[in-house]
């Protein structure tokens, strides 16, 4: 279940990604600049860093139901 949060959190931050992808297209001064490397980039890194600590929880938690059974 938990893996499964953090599949989808990845798959949004992604389509997120590539909706401001696309915005830049219209929006490209300093303020673009600032917003991305403010907002968007540490959005994308905290979300990776998160995605990777939900799949080391998820593996864990699998771990203790096995052991307890």
């Amino acid at each position: 279940m938990m893996k499964a949060s953090g599949s989808r959190l990845g798959g949004l931050t992604r389509e997120l990604w590539a909706q401001w992808q696309q915005t830049k297209d219209y929006w490209k001064d300093e303020k673009c600049r600032e917003f991305e490397a403010k907002y968007m980039e540490e959005l994308v890194s905290t979300v990776d860093r998160t995605v990777t600590m939900i799949e080391q929880l998820d593996k864990l938690i699998a771990k203790v139901r096995k052991d307890c059974e």
